[in-house]
């Protein structure tokens, strides 16, 4: 008997086999979706507009516009004349006149010498191309239709420039001689503050892991207090510790602390505490049997150190580079207090915009400053993919054997870092509690009356915590739960990974190019998200957007030391993934969720680049109001601002080392 065996469920040959996808992945998916919308919205579709905004150029055609003028009765017209015929008659307008930003008009009136806005004379204005548009008051006009004006209205008429696409204002900023300054002293100030920061920072961390010196603790404390202050702050000890009235302002053997001098040492201070964080992390991770075989090889200390530890801890010495690299050059604040006439790109943005209403040569700007950025961002990546593990499971912790010479000297190395830290933060302290500096040092309160100085009042510090306290829950429940389905989701491997690349891309973008970004999208009437422009909403999303990226990677670390059997569990057990991402996954990554909100929290009180051109009459905020007062010449009150930023950011570090305690002894217990 013959048995024949059939398979009528087998896949033809050559057809790839698919795993069905389940509901939970399909949820999934869709929320990673509309995060992943979230991030084309906050960041994509507002660079794309910058972008096409720099690429716009303005310019009044002439020969667009067509004119008839009446004889006094307003019955009978004279000849139709182009305005570039009536130009080249009277010379009106010159050739540099033309060209113009997206904001200009051009009075019609020019045109026609003899006009008197009395007269009995009418007029007649039509465009010669559909495209053709004209203003008469606040009426925006277009099309080849005549339209007729009695002498008082054509006197509102005002003709508008035609959009074109090209590079000519690139060519223009390259070929002013000033602007293009602003590139290699930002690229100078970068480099030559990124030397000494890591410099400082390496010896520092050096000192903390590979030393017994006493009070490390201590020290890192210190070290990350810059962390909890506007960069605008650093500027403002500067001025009061070595500017003309200064203490120490015979110390500089007279040179200006206003330029590069003072942004070096206030670029130092405020990226310190980022480098010094990344190196010591690196040097952390060290294998005492590399130490003895060094020691074994009789070694000197002197080659142990450049064989040994400097290769161990190389992707973080560059990483550090990269990101103070990238603060310096992007940065705003402080050039902008202590700069003086130094050009910066930063500031060159600033001054485009809010100086000069120049929009579309400050979107040039930010695409120039958004080069660097990116580039040290890209390299970053790339040395970070090369790093290799440096621990096995046979490592050995490298514990420091006491130095008395190695000691004291990184003790006595970061007592005078400290003191320069601290001598910072204690010169604004004096300057917000003084009536005069120098010259009465009586103690006063009077520099904390907010409401009647230039800035926001205590109305900008209140919309300061708001802002601060939404972008942190907000920003949270958006980030984790965005890499959560990143991490967590099966299949859809293209779609994961062009989110992953969203949640990266901010890291890339400086916050002046993002603000710069958001007026082009958001203010732009078309869009039906221009409601949120002016208002805290957009404050929020563009907080969020600037500082998701450390936020998303920090969330991911968490999520990567969850074991994936748990989802396979609960899928076994017919467990929807909310109830697993309630019970299991927030509780076991409680302290990696804290740290994204205190982290969102502290930079949305200090932030001032992402949101200087987003703020309105009800929404100043505090680090903007330093920036305001200070322009104003209250550089006290702009001191006692600063220090009211700092006073809120230690208040919420103690608040969330308590409420860290509270829950993590709760939810941590497992550990």
């Amino acid at each position: 008997m013959n048995m024949v065996l059939e398979a009528p469920h087998l896949p033809l040959i050559g057809k790839r086999l698919r795993q069905e996808s389940s509901k939970d992945d399909r949820v999934k998916l869709g929320f990673m979706a509309v995060i992943g919308l979230y991030l084309v919205v906050a960041l994509g579709a507002p660079l794309f507009v910058m972008l096409s905004k720099s690429l716009s150029t303005y310019r009044f055609e002439l020969s667009a516009f067509e004119f008839q003028v009446s004889d006094e009765t307003g019955a009978n017209w004279g000849p139709i004349a182009s305005a570039e015929d009536l130009n080249r008659t009277l010379v009106a307008v010159t050739e540099a006149e033309l060209s113009v930003s997206s904001d200009g008009r051009l009075a019609a009136t020019k045109f026609f010498p003899e006009f008197k806005f009395r007269s009995p004379v009418h007029y007649r204005i039509r465009g010669t191309s559909d495209d053709a548009a004209f203003l008469v008051g606040s009426t925006l006009e277009k099309g080849t239709e005549w339209r007729e004006y009695d002498s008082g209205t054509f006197r509102r008429v005002v003709l508008r420039p035609a959009r074109s696409l090209g590079f000519e204002n690139f060519s223009t900023y390259f070929s002013t001689p000033a602007l293009a300054q602003s590139i290699y002293n930002s690229v100078l100030m970068a480099v030559i503050s990124t030397v000494f920061t890591v410099a400082i920072a390496f010896t520092l961390a050096f000192g903390l892991t590979r030393s017994c010196m006493p009070l490390k603790g201590l020290f890192r404390g210190i070290l990350t207090i810059p962390i909890l202050v506007p960069s605008l702050l650093p500027g403002i000890a500067l001025v009061y510790l070595f500017g003309n009235q200064g203490v120490f302002k015979d110390w500089l053997l007279g040179y200006s602390i206003y330029g590069p001098i003072g942004i070096v040492i206030g670029s130092i201070f405020f990226t310190l505490p980022h480098a010094f964080l990344i190196i010591l992390t690196a040097l952390s991770v060290a294998d005492a049997r590399h130490y003895e075989a060094a020691a074994s090889l009789k070694a000197s200390k002197w080659r142990t150190f450049t064989t040994v530890t400097v290769p161990g801890a190389r992707y973080g010495i560059v990483s550090a580079a990269f990101v103070v690299f990238t603060l310096v050059i992007t940065d705003f604040g402080l050039p902008k207090v202590i700069g003086g006439q130094y050009g910066m790109l930063a500031v060159d943005i600033y001054k485009q915009v809010i100086g000069q209403q120049n929009f579309e040569m400050g979107a040039v700007v930010s695409v120039i400053l958004l080069v660097p950025a990116v580039l040290a961002f890209y390299v970053d990546q790339r040395m970070q993919k090369r790093q290799v593990a440096l621990l096995s499971a046979r490592a050995v912790p490298y514990t420091p054997k006491r130095n008395a010479r190695t000691d004291t000297l990184c003790f006595a190395f970061a007592c005078l870092v400290s003191l320069f830290i601290l001598g910072m933060i204690a010169m604004c302290q004096i300057a917000a509690v003084v009536k005069f500096w120098p010259y009465d040092l009586t103690l006063t309160a009077k520099n904390f009356a907010f409401d009647l100085m230039d800035g926001g009042g205590w109305a900008a510090y209140g919309n300061s915590i708001q802002l601060a306290l939404l972008t942190a829950l907000f920003g949270s429940v958006i980030v984790f739960a965005g890499a959560y389905m990143v991490e967590k989701a099966d299949g859809f491997r293209f779609g994961r990974g062009l989110f992953h690349f969203l949640a990266m891309m901010p890291m890339a973008v400086p916050g002046m190019v993002l603000g710069l970004a958001y007026i082009f999208f958001f203010n732009n009437p078309a869009n039906p998200l221009h409601p949120i422009y002016g208002t805290m909403t957009i404050l929020v999303v563009s907080t969020v957007t600037h500082f998701y990226t450390v936020a998303h990677l920090t969330a991911l670390t968490a999520l990567k030391q969850m074991d994936p059997e748990f989802e396979s569990v609960a899928a076994s057990l017919k467990q929807p993934f909310h109830r697993l991402f309630f019970r299991v996954t927030v509780p076991v990554c409680l302290p990696a969720i804290l740290n994204i909100a205190i982290y969102l929290f502290v930079n949305a009180m200090t932030t001032v680049s992402a949101v200087v051109f987003l703020y309105s009459t009800d929404t100043k905020l505090a680090s903007v109001a330093v920036l305001n007062m200070d322009d104003a010449g209250d550089i006290a009150p702009a001191a006692a601002m600063g220090m009211m930023i700092f006073y809120t950011n230690v208040a919420a570090k103690l608040v969330h080392a308590l409420i860290s305690r509270g829950l993590l002894a709760r939810t941590q217990a497992w550990r």
